[in-house]
């Protein structure tokens, strides 16, 4: 069996890692920069980032590839070598996951920056096309899950599942970024979500991103009323930012006490899987694994 399905079906609630773009500027990288390009120019950074992570108490590390589609890379140096950027972050991500034992290696996919025609110019063709690739790639490279986050439209998530799904029998999961309090910005609700992504055979529905640990507890709720007993993913931001207008760094104020009392919360309405987006740094996470393990 799957090693993630392994884990799941034996009832462990599982870590996942913290944030990479905040975590990146706080290490040196200008804001802005692709992380994926530092995939292949810097792949040190990223593996220290990544170890960083596991050292703090992660059970699931995500691969540097959350703009790794072909879509997404078009502005890229990279823009013609879109698979070896894939494989490259995989083997990163494996190398920092092997520093400890059982520490599982989540293929990352998010959206391609651009809106699905009739509201933008991407075709629905080349949407599934890119993301069955980028799948297609993650799973060559030895990926134990993929992991479809930061969605807030239908059809983008759609194109990515149905892509992801065309080419691997890998456990997905879906997680959508809610930044309108219980809805996105087009429209997309929990309940909505989760009852058409476990038709459609996700391993774990959840969200990450969005704003606050309270509002993110509303949406596990929503999860939860909608169809109780459900095992959800859940990495909400370390709070709201507070942008530096010189610098243009981010900074958060959640501590990592108060993350880890929330991933508490959020196990309790079914979250089987807790970590940390935007602002959540290798401290956040092991305030989260301090809480959720003992």
């Amino acid at each position: 069996m799957n090693k993630f399905l392994k884990r799941l079906n034996a009832g462990e609630i599982m870590v996942a890692d913290g944030a990479t773009g905040s975590n990146l500027q706080m290490m040196g990288i200008k804001p802005g920069t692709p992380p994926e390009d530092l995939v292949m120019d810097n792949p040190e950074i990223i593996l220290n980032l990544a170890t960083s992570f596991v050292e703090a108490g992660s059970d699931i590390i995500l691969t540097c590839t959350f703009g790794g589609s072909a879509l997404r890379m078009q502005e890229s140096k990279y823009a013609d070598r879109v698979p070896e950027v894939n494989l490259r972050a995989v083997e990163l991500a494996q190398k920092a996951a092997s520093k400890e034992t059982d520490v599982l290696v989540a293929g990352s996919i998010g959206p391609t920056g651009t809106l699905m025609k009739p509201f933008g110019p991407m075709k629905p063709e080349d949407a599934f096309a890119t993301f069955a690739e980028q799948a297609k790639t993650l799973a060559k490279g030895g990926v134990d899950l993929l992991v479809i986050e930061t969605m807030f439209a239908f059809d983008e998530t759609d194109a990515a599942f149905d892509g992801a799904r065309s080419v691997t029998d890998l456990p997905i999961v879906v997680s959508i970024s809610y930044d309108r309090g219980v809805a996105t910005m087009m429209g997309v609700k929990p309940k909505d979500v989760i009852e058409k992504y476990q038709e459609k055979g996700a391993t774990l529905v959840g969200a990450n991103c969005g704003t606050t640990l309270e509002n993110m507890e509303k949406i596990v709720n929503e999860y939860a009323e909608t169809t109780p007993a459900s095992m959800l993913w859940i990495k909400p931001n370390a709070g709201l930012p507070r942008m530096d207008v010189e610098t243009g760094i981010s900074t958060y104020d959640v501590t990592p006490e108060e993350m880890g009392e929330f991933a508490k919360k959020y196990i309790a309405l079914g979250a089987r899987v807790v970590g940390g987006c935007c602002g959540s740094t290798p401290e956040h996470v092991a305030g989260i694994a301090k809480a959720v393990k003992n």
